[in-house]
């Protein structure tokens, strides 16, 4: 059996908002997320036994069972059992390009293209409604990787509506190596801080999803709008991290600086990016900011959005 080769984007928030709790513990969210062209590459190949192995050239991510992309193989071997005893099991391998612990997905994207190989791997067929549905026991990240693009995500981010594709636009990010900020941390910290501002009313909550879906930021990608898209970026998270981490608050200021088209910390941290029209003006960001934190604790990838989730390479 041939091995399968996929590319997995990171994603970034262009919007985050918190709006409440939910009866399974988890956070009622409103987002706007979406894939950058910054991706790990997973090859899946059949090892002939019936053992799921991770391998990874990064010595940060897990190679053991606490592996996202492990725990995939293992939701598609017991979801699909007779194709497990069939083709028995895999080496996954795993080229680490998104950097760890940086909130940009990377555990969810490469579990996301797990799901999709094997899908592929073992003929199995399923839709991409059904490996989402699948993904979502992995993580609300997961659905989103699989599919990709830009999409609002609602309820624990699981809950996906497409938006037109903004991939003209580039991106610089920048994350401190050494530095992670813990999304638990993240969620309780802004509980105790904001839980008077949730929304508790199954009806309100109901009514503020479906006035995302016509926000300010959603109607500026369906026109295309670079530069409104660029003024409406929006993280609640930032309302803590910023203030509990200088060093992501001084980042996002030094990107501020540069005129982008506008910049945000994504999702609970540490990452911050900033937009740009062009490859150019991409670049010079991510020079200035070389020069205004010269520090080399900090790494600065500059790449493009994209319209696309998870993809095959050719063989």
């Amino acid at each position: 059996m041939r091995p399968y080769s996929l590319i997995a984007p990171a994603k970034i928030n262009l919007y985050l908002e918190i709006l409440g709790d939910r009866p399974d513990g988890y956070h009622e969210l409103a987002m706007v997320m979406q894939s950058v062209a910054l991706a790990d590459q997973i090859t899946l190949r059949a090892n002939g036994t019936p053992r799921i192995q991770v391998f990874c050239d990064n010595p940060e991510v897990p190679a053991d069972q606490t592996n996202l992309a492990y725990r995939a193989a293992v939701l598609m071997a017991e979801t699909y059992v007779e194709a497990y005893r069939q083709y028995g099991g895999v080496d996954i391998r795993i080229e680490k390009r998104i950097p760890v612990g940086a909130g940009l997905a990377g555990g969810s994207t490469n579990a996301a293209a797990v799901l999709v190989g094997l899908d592929l791997m073992w003929g199995i067929g399923l839709t991409q409604i059904e490996l989402q549905d699948l993904g979502a026991q992995l993580g609300s990240d997961v659905p989103f990787c699989i599919a990709g693009g830009t999409a609002i995500a609602t309820g624990r981010g699981e809950v996906l509506s497409p938006l037109p594709n903004i991939d003209s636009l580039y991106v610089v990010l920048g994350k401190y190596q050494s530095l992670s900020v813990s999304t638990v941390w993240a969620y309780k910290t802004y509980r105790q801080r904001f839980e008077e501002t949730y929304i508790r009313e199954g009806d309100r909550l109901s009514a503020k999803r479906n006035a995302m879906k016509s926000g300010s930021l959603v109607s500026a990608i369906n026109q295309g709008d670079h530069a409104q898209i660029g003024g409406l970026l929006y993280n609640d998270f930032e309302k803590i991290v910023l203030e509990e981490y200088p060093q992501v608050a001084a980042l996002k200021s030094a990107m501020a600086a540069c005129d982008p088209l506008g910049c945000l910390m994504s999702g609970s941290g540490p990452t911050v990016f900033a937009l740009a029209e062009t490859q150019d003006h991409a670049d010079r960001i991510a020079a200035d900011v070389r020069t205004a934190i010269p520090d080399r604790d900090l790494k600065l990838w500059v790449t493009q959005l994209c319209a696309h989730g998870i993809q095959m390479l050719p063989h």
